[in-house]
């Protein structure tokens, strides 16, 4: 399979009362296998958008989305919800871990999900942590991380399960310019490493030269 992600003409309008407002316009882009994409855009310009509907978690108006090889757009919710349990992963900007639980545990989270023995688990979250660079870190809680190692162990925990596509919004948003430089950068190891796709939305032009390709977003159409 030589593009592991297929979107072609997505459509998605949000409507409220007599309002219209159209977040995607024909949004056509493939994406090879193991690759490093940057989704580039201003704020509004319909980049989350476009990642909840390749994720599973929103839906289009019109035009398809495959990742890979499955129709996304025509999964009903059950397997849609399969679909990221197995297949593809999220970073978000908040972090989006459970403060209650130990990095380890965070980034075992979604292995405990998917009936991981015990054993395998506790393996692959050691491996996890120590590729972004927080083996020592493993019984930290997040209060006691910095911005920076709580996205290590957000990214850690979303390439646990591993995942085929790894979709990233402002995955730096909340960070300095040079630990979200950092973040990039270990984003660009571990896709390399782990052989995952990603598709990260930033609008930092500091950070686009690390990334394969850049798709720039302009008012919900790719642009060239």
């Amino acid at each position: 399979m030589k593009n592991l992600l297929d979107v072609r003409d997505v459509t998605r309008t949000y409507r409220s009362g007599s309002t219209a407002t159209a977040a995607l316009r024909g949004v056509t882009f493939t994406v090879g296998k193991g690759k490093l994409v940057a989704l580039r855009g201003r704020s509004g310009s319909g980049k989350t958008t476009l990642l909840n509907i390749v994720g599973g978690l929103d839906k289009p108006d019109g035009g398809s989305v495959c990742v890979a090889g499955h129709d996304v757009t025509a999964m009903g919710e059950r397997e849609r919800m399969r679909l990221r349990q197995d297949t593809v992963s999220y970073i978000f900007q908040s972090f989006g871990l459970l403060p209650v639980l130990s990095a380890a545990e965070n980034v075992g989270v979604p292995l405990r999900i998917a009936g991981v023995a015990p054993k395998d688990r506790d393996s692959r979250v050691e491996l996890m942590l120590s590729i972004v660079g927080l083996a020592d870190h493993a019984r930290q809680r997040p209060a006691e991380l910095s911005g920076g190692e709580q996205q290590r162990v957000a990214i850690a925990r979303a390439l646990a399960s591993r995942p085929s596509l790894l979709l990233a919004d402002e995955p730096t948003g909340q960070l300095d310019r040079q630990t979200g430089r950092q973040i990039m950068r270990l984003l660009q190891a571990v896709v390399e490493l782990e052989g995952v796709t990603a598709l990260v939305a930033t609008h930092d032009p500091a950070l686009l030269d690390l990334a394969d390709s850049v798709l720039h977003l302009v008012d919900g159409k790719i642009t060239a």
